[in-house]
């Protein structure tokens, strides 16, 4: 078969095939143009009544009608400078433009030989250079890579629990737990629902020990969890952080073990020493209770950093203290209100009331979508001072004070940088 061929209808050589078209229609169909099933297709639409007389000469056992002599010798007589396109696998026409707007030849690829389809049938896409619609590119599933991948880690993860292959050190932290279940169900709320963004990681080192301090509120702790993630995710080293966590956490009996399998231990002077001397990247927010238990109307406002047990620890490791400024925890529940009596029957440092918990029941546990800021500042040197230094109660409060001061002063730059509390 010829090869397809797009020509101008007003141009002298349109005419004259549309002319000769018109006069062998006519012969056959009559002279309106072509008929099918009760639909007269205008002679002028040639490339519609081509495909239609091609599928009625199918139809009647004719797959490979022989070519119009003359059309035949048009196609090997081909003036030069004519608009040509060659047909695509799909059937569409394709081509390049040169530089004056013409369509010029497309390179044409010889057609591979084709058997007859079952029964004698012929194909009538394969009959107009067509490709059949089983040989069609099919679309790629959406985030076919990344599922494969998820499942093929997550059967990984089954074969090494049930196989003993993974380690868990003295105090609990179980790496293969945290980085293949507990980060893949954190990531969502951190990416697409708290959109949280990272600044100053490069203040993070890679290696070796560093005290992380930063900013508590929230209601819930988990500008804890979202910072501990922001580091493993986008730090170029991709660190754990050991977090200093209060007493409670450890009481309470399902929350115990996933805190200490996650890097959580006790926040207490032995323990942040040691995993500061082992070269652990330790975070902890000396605010405690205080902080992410504040009224709403106190926002933003830090409360008394304790009294210094972090400073006289990364005195004695000769570590570095990296400020951290978190802003949008403090929206995720605002706190209107403290249920003083009912928390203390409970064991709970504060109840809280805000404006969907308790009047919506399980939906009021549902966290504020506000937008997320989180700032890694300049470290703090400790290398200078000596670990006697740790002993010394003023020299402690001021280093103390220096941190909480330049958190405080990170924050209300953050403030006014942030468009609004959801954007």
């Amino acid at each position: 078969m010829s090869e397809a061929r797009i020509i101008q209808l007003g141009s002298k050589d349109g005419r004259a095939r549309t002319g000769a078209a018109a006069q062998r229609r006519s012969r056959q169909q009559g002279p309106s143009g072509v008929d099918r099933g009760g639909e007269t297709v205008p002679v002028e639409d040639e490339p519609i009544a081509d495909l239609l007389a091609t599928e009625r000469m199918t139809a009647a056992g004719n797959p490979h009608p022989d070519p119009d002599p003359a059309e035949a010798g048009r196609a090997k007589t081909d003036p030069v400078g004519e608009d040509h396109v060659t047909p695509g696998r799909n059937g569409s026409a394709r081509g390049a433009r040169d530089g004056g707007g013409e369509l010029t030849a497309a390179p044409r690829e010889p057609a591979a030989p084709r058997e007859p389809a079952a029964g004698g049938e012929s194909d009538p896409a394969g009959d107009l250079g067509m490709a059949p619609a089983s040989m069609l590119p099919a679309e790629p599933l959406a985030d076919a890579g990344s599922l494969e991948q998820a499942l093929a880690g997550f059967l990984a993860f089954l074969r090494r629990r049930i196989t003993g292959d993974y380690v868990v050190d003295e105090h609990g932290f179980d790496e293969d737990l945290t980085e293949n279940v507990i980060a893949p169900l954190l990531r969502p709320i951190y990416q697409n629902y708290f959109r949280v963004e990272t600044r100053g990681l490069e203040n993070v080192p890679d290696t070796g020990g560093a005290l992380i301090v930063a900013n508590h509120s929230g209601t819930v702790p988990l500008d804890a969890m979202m910072t501990a993630l922001a580091i493993m995710d986008h730090h170029p080293a991709h660190r754990h952080l050991r977090m200093l966590a209060a007493d409670l956490v450890f009481a309470v009996p399902f929350l115990a073990p996933v805190a200490r399998k996650t890097g959580n231990t006790l926040a207490c002077q032995p323990d942040a020493e040691r995993l500061l001397a082992g070269g652990h990247l330790v975070g902890v927010w000396p605010e405690g209770f205080k902080g992410i238990g504040k009224p709403f109307s106190e926002r933003y406002k830090l409360q008394r950093f304790g009294r210094g047990g972090f400073v006289s620890a990364a005195l004695r490791a000769g570590v570095p203290i990296i400020p951290c400024t978190i802003v949008g925890a403090e929206e995720i529940y605002p706190m209107i209100g403290n249920l003083r009596m009912l928390a203390r029957l409970l064991g709970l440092p504060y109840l809280p009331i805000t404006p969907t918990f308790p009047w919506f029941g399980l939906f009021g546990l549902l966290p504020l979508p506000s937008k997320w800021l989180i700032e890694f500042g300049e470290p703090v040197d400790t290398e200078s001072l000596t670990p006697a230094a740790a002993e010394d109660p003023m020299l402690v409060f001021e280093l103390t004070d220096r941190i909480r001061e330049t958190i405080q002063h990170s924050l209300y730059g953050l403030l006014m940088q942030r468009r609004s509390v959801f954007f």
